[in-house]
């Protein structure tokens, strides 16, 4: 079973990567079903509450193409100051991934904040990954996405 659950991961992130934009480091990743940043998670919760925290769609607004969503006015007065310290790194798609230069969605259960940034990841395992040795990974995913920048 997990074999087989291994195997449809891979397919599933397959199928995401070739439906990306060509220049996906100016993108927001969101769903094909819904143009919600970070799956209408509360981004500036990650760093006041410490935890992923749903947001609502009485605080939202527009940013870089995506509808994003506050769980409080005071948390949306928060990102509209400086949408760029609570944004996730790499548009909200999975760290771990694109240091291996791929693109797959971010998953808001898995995160972290590191030096005052926001990083998610695919999942757990992706995250446990991740996690051990997160320095080489963001360095090699900052590399990454800036050559996406440029194609």
């Amino acid at each position: 079973m997990k074999k087989i659950l291994s195997i449809l991961q891979v397919v599933a992130l397959m199928s995401f990567a070739l439906f990306q934009s060509a220049n996906a480091a100016d993108a927001i990743h969101t769903s094909f079903f819904s143009n919600k940043a970070v799956s209408g998670y509360d981004v500036v919760a990650y760093f006041t509450e410490q935890k992923p925290v749903q947001g609502n769609s009485k605080y939202q607004l527009e940013y870089k193409g995506a509808d994003w969503y506050f769980s409080s006015q005071e948390n949306l007065a928060l990102f509209k100051g400086d949408p760029e310290k609570y944004a996730p790194q790499y548009g909200g798609y999975c760290a771990w991934a694109i240091a291996g230069n791929e693109t797959a969605p971010g998953n808001p259960p898995f995160w972290t904040v590191y030096n005052d940034k926001l990083y998610l990841n695919y999942d757990q395992s992706v995250q446990d990954t991740w996690t051990a040795d997160k320095d080489k990974f963001i360095k090699q995913a900052d590399l990454n996405w800036a050559k996406l920048d440029k194609e």
